[in-house]
């Protein structure tokens, strides 16, 4: 008996009571349009979310952020009034991006948001504000890539772009012998399961950093053109995770980019539709991700996506058969940028329309 269905799935209750995660599948397909949230310490700097890899910020002096960080005016019954007055039907927040802190009340670590003067757990008063209106609430998590863990991937291993270029070289980071990405693994697991254990009916959980396990290096340090996790062996655990992640909500969909395994729920590129399995896995649900500003994270002079584009990407999404779900960087505070809201304000009239 599964019982009955999380809120957002209400209009699926036949299907749900048969099979959780396909009336999740058929409830993504339907829902069309979603708003993405990047929010976090970069935020406060307005410089992208991947100010601290770019100016090659050290850990210790990155992580002094934290005491600046307040989410004053992150108000999360305002975030999901909006969205549902935008025509949207779910929202996605990063819970911890690559810089590692994360947005809610978790025990792996100390580096989150009620360890700051913000003291509130984000995540789980958006889970409130969405189970209230009836919106699927999706959790991004940086799995390939962290940029304070110790045992995450590294450069040595993991290529360029795992960890930022410190020279000298960053003395948190574990390297050689001493590096061990089980740790960093188990970390993730606890994690994620905190997210699935603590804040009710989640609708996906949407994994990011897949160019890290991707394209691991050989022993010369040289690229490993045509790696497939598939044969070569999931080194990172992900089907394992996948699995437990169904275990814990039946329903909740899991989503890596472009795809890691081809076993995910759903795609999610970057901006146009593809999947890196092809035609292979062109029954699955897809979702274009975007974004309204210069960067995902808050990116100072730089909220310039108009009307007009950004209907066109709906309008494109649709045709491709994929949601769209367009990014919003709030500003430090946590409040939306201006042309943020009037942009989407002005698509969701036009939805309302039904132009």
């Amino acid at each position: 008996m599964t019982g009955k269905p999380p809120r957002y799935l209400s209009a699926f209750a036949e299907q749900y009571a048969g099979d959780p995660r396909e009336a999740a599948r058929q409830w993504f397909r339907s829902a069309g349009y979603g708003l993405f949230m990047h929010y976090g310490l970069y935020s406060l700097l307005g410089r992208h979310e991947w100010v601290q890899f770019r100016e090659r910020i050290p850990v210790a002096a990155y992580a002094g952020l934290k005491d600046g960080f307040r989410a004053a005016n992150f108000k999360p019954d305002w975030i999901v009034d909006f969205a549902v007055s935008c025509g949207m039907k779910y929202i996605n927040l990063t819970t911890r991006h690559h810089d590692s802190f994360c947005l809610w009340d978790t025990r792996q670590t100390t580096f989150n948001v009620m360890q700051a003067p913000c003291g509130r757990d984000l995540i789980g008063e958006l889970a409130a504000a969405c189970d209230k209106r009836g919106l699927g609430l999706c959790l991004y998590y940086s799995h390939g890539r962290d940029w304070k863990h110790p045992h995450a991937p590294n450069n040595d291993r993991w290529g360029g772009n795992a960890r930022p270029a410190y020279d000298p070289p960053e003395p948190a980071y574990a390297t050689g012998a001493a590096h061990d990405l089980r740790y960093y693994l188990d970390f993730v697991t606890a994690q994620i399961t905190e997210l699935l254990t603590q804040y009710g009916p989640i609708a996906a959980i949407w994994l990011d950093g897949i160019a890290v396990p991707l394209h691991p290096l050989d022993e010369a340090g040289r690229e490993r053109v045509g790696f497939d996790p598939r044969v070569d062996g999931d080194v990172f655990r992900c089907q394992e995770l996948y699995d437990h992640i169904h275990a814990l909500q039946p329903q909740v969909l899991v989503s890596y980019k472009q795809g890691y395994l081809g076993t995910e729920d759903f795609f999610a590129p970057e901006h146009k539709a593809y999947s890196r399995f092809g035609d292979e896995f062109a029954d699955k649900p897809g979702e274009i991700c975007t974004t309204a500003g210069g960067g995902w994270g808050y990116t100072a002079g730089h909220d310039d996506l108009s009307a007009e584009v950004l209907w066109t990407k709906l309008r494109e999404a649709r045709e491709a058969r994929h949601n769209l779900l367009v990014n919003v960087g709030p500003l430090p505070d946590g409040c939306f940028p201006e042309q943020a809201v009037i942009t989407l304000s002005a698509v969701g009239d036009q939805l309302r329309n039904g132009v």
